[in-house]
């Protein structure tokens, strides 16, 4: 594991107000607390330097909360921590969330009690994805639509587990990340088959979220639907592996082998969607600072990605057209972006 510069990155536009953090000392724990999985890491902070110690990866529901899977990770003998952030996937009020997709309830106050270690900071896990895109080089990123990145606002989607969204507010000088809960706003159709969709995913749900089609349980909705549209017969290999395997990961897997037209069909499916709620996003935060795509789901669909309907759906936007045309979309390549950014939280609560 490679040191980690704490200072902005090289052609990074992302820039936060972190001057003098290249005097913090001390050993920070960073978490990344989602839905199906927690990465724990910990560094010493050291010359401007987040040092990898050690890290590990657990599974979120083996755990019935952040302090019996704290116990697991302190048998690896760990050093006094100085300072703890973590960005956990729901609403944080006050310091305190409750896992939106898992049963979790998080207190900083309470980590600080229990703990003894006075730093502690829980914010929402998109925020500390903005948090660390200031961190990432241009190898991190795949442009998916091009444009001209202005003074203004930037935005961040990720569809993951759940689907997640965040605002970088600009002061005309530096970037504020702010948490936000978009991703469980109602879905909109735009067309018949849309309409037939929501009618599909309401009788099975009742209200429908963005958040039931931009994930990965909305890929397999997605998936599930289109299957009962066209009165398909589902091939019986397929049948036994997505009752066996990650449904997301299967349906992906055939639409890059090309061995089932109607897994294709999902993916193509799923990248209009994300392409149209990531133009709401845009035109909601008037995002002229740019929009980055985190998440899971999108760095391995990749090569599946037909980059024209990204682009030509997210240029349906009637009036605003010079707007987004302006507006660069970018995907997140760096799956440790949300473990960096509340590493960045953490030293920066080491200077308070």
């Amino acid at each position: 594991m490679q040191d980690i510069s704490l200072k902005i990155a090289a052609g990074s536009t992302i820039k936060f107000p972190i001057d003098n953090i290249d005097k913090a000392e001390g050993v920070v724990l960073a978490g990344d607390v989602g839905g199906t999985k927690t990465n724990i890491a910990l560094f010493r902070v050291r010359n401007g330097f987040l040092q990898p110690l050690l890290e590990r990866t657990y599974q979120t529901k083996a755990y019935s909360s952040f302090f019996q899977l704290y116990e697991d990770f302190q048998k690896e003998n760990c050093p006094a921590i100085d300072s703890i952030c973590l960005g956990v996937a729901g609403p944080v009020i006050e310091g305190k969330v409750s896992g939106t997709n898992f049963s979790w309830e998080v207190d900083e106050n309470e980590i600080k009690q229990r703990l003894g270690i006075r730093k502690v900071a829980v914010i929402n896990d998109l925020e500390a994805n903005a948090y660390g895109l200031a961190l990432l080089d241009l190898k991190d990123l795949k442009e998916i639509k091009g444009g001209k990145i202005l003074p203004g606002n930037a935005a961040i989607i990720s569809p993951g587990t759940g689907l997640g969204e965040a605002g970088l507010y600009w002061d005309g000088k530096f970037f504020h990340p702010f948490p936000a809960e978009g991703g469980h706003c109602d879905f909109s159709p735009r067309n018949e088959l849309d309409v037939l969709f929501w009618r599909f995913l309401h009788e099975e749900f009742g209200r429908v979220s963005w958040e039931r089609i931009i994930s990965g349980r909305g890929l397999q909705n997605i998936y599930r639907f289109l299957l009962a549209h066209h009165g398909t017969q589902e091939p019986e290999w397929f049948k036994e592996r997505i009752l066996n395997e990650d449904p997301a990961a299967v349906i992906s897997e055939s639409a890059r082998d090309g061995n089932y037209d109607l897994a294709k069909e999902s993916i193509n499916l799923f990248v209009r969607y994300l392409a149209t709620e990531t133009a709401q996003l845009a035109l909601k935060l008037k995002a002229t600072g740019g929009i980055y795509i985190g998440g899971g789901i999108m760095p391995k669909i990749l090569p599946m990605v037909d980059v024209e309907l990204f682009q030509s759906t997210f240029m349906q936007i009637g009036k605003m057209h010079p707007l987004m045309e302006k507006i660069v979309v970018n995907i997140v390549l760096n799956a440790h972006t949300a473990k960096h950014g509340t590493a960045l939280y953490a030293t920066m609560k080491l200077r308070e």
